[in-house]
């Protein structure tokens, strides 16, 4: 039951992820974060199977900080997404991992950018993607809402409609998102969208 979804707008990506650790029936947390800051400038938004998940968006951070360790400068977002699509495409062969990821991030001399990568290692440049049962619902309002160069606010806006349609039409919605960003100044946590906290209702 889970939400990723992300876009690019004038000067920057943002990625969306539910904070839901669900198993069958149960859930364990709702304050989990499913987007991961590989750099300074780089966002990882993952979707699939909690140790997967975890095991492999923690494997990527590291070897991109051991590439700039090493070579003394950072990937380039394409780079970074190459790299990872290569990594799925290595373990599909002998034991596949369940995650899908989008990785957003900032290059000083081509801007933003979005890259979406599924479980069997497809690998697209995007302006705007999802995944999860939250899709359904984020990719109608996006086609319908989205257009190129969004200024911040116009894409929180658009992120906010995307929840508020999550939460009224899907049964099992996710209760909580947390939204980040990513532009010429680095990644960062932009905000949350609560409705679960500390195990009571709170305003959105």
């Amino acid at each position: 039951m889970e939400c990723v979804f992300g876009l690019v707008g004038d000067g920057f990506a943002l990625i969306v992820a539910d904070t839901s650790a669900v198993h069958s029936i149960l859930v364990h947390k709702s304050d989990e974060d499913k987007v991961m800051l590989l750099d300074s400038h780089k966002l990882l938004g993952a979707s699939g199977e909690g140790g997967d998940r975890v095991q492999f968006t923690e494997y990527i951070q590291k070897n991109v900080h051991l590439y700039q360790f090493r070579n003394g400068i950072p990937l380039t977002t394409a780079a970074a997404a190459n790299f990872t699509r290569g990594e799925l495409a290595t373990a599909l062969r002998k034991n596949p991992y369940s995650v899908n990821i989008l990785l957003a991030g900032y290059d000083k001399d081509i801007g933003p950018s979005l890259y979406y990568i599924d479980y069997i290692a497809t690998l697209h440049k995007i302006e705007k993607g999802a995944f999860g049962y939250g899709s359904y619902f984020c990719l109608s309002m996006m086609d319908r809402h989205y257009h190129s160069g969004m200024s911040l606010q116009e894409a929180i806006d658009l992120v906010d409609k995307c929840i508020t349609e999550i939460r009224t039409r899907l049964v099992v919605a996710p209760p909580n998102f947390v939204i980040k960003i990513v532009d010429k100044d680095g990644a960062r946590q932009h905000a949350w969208r609560e409705s679960v906290k500390n195990d009571k209702v709170a305003t959105a």
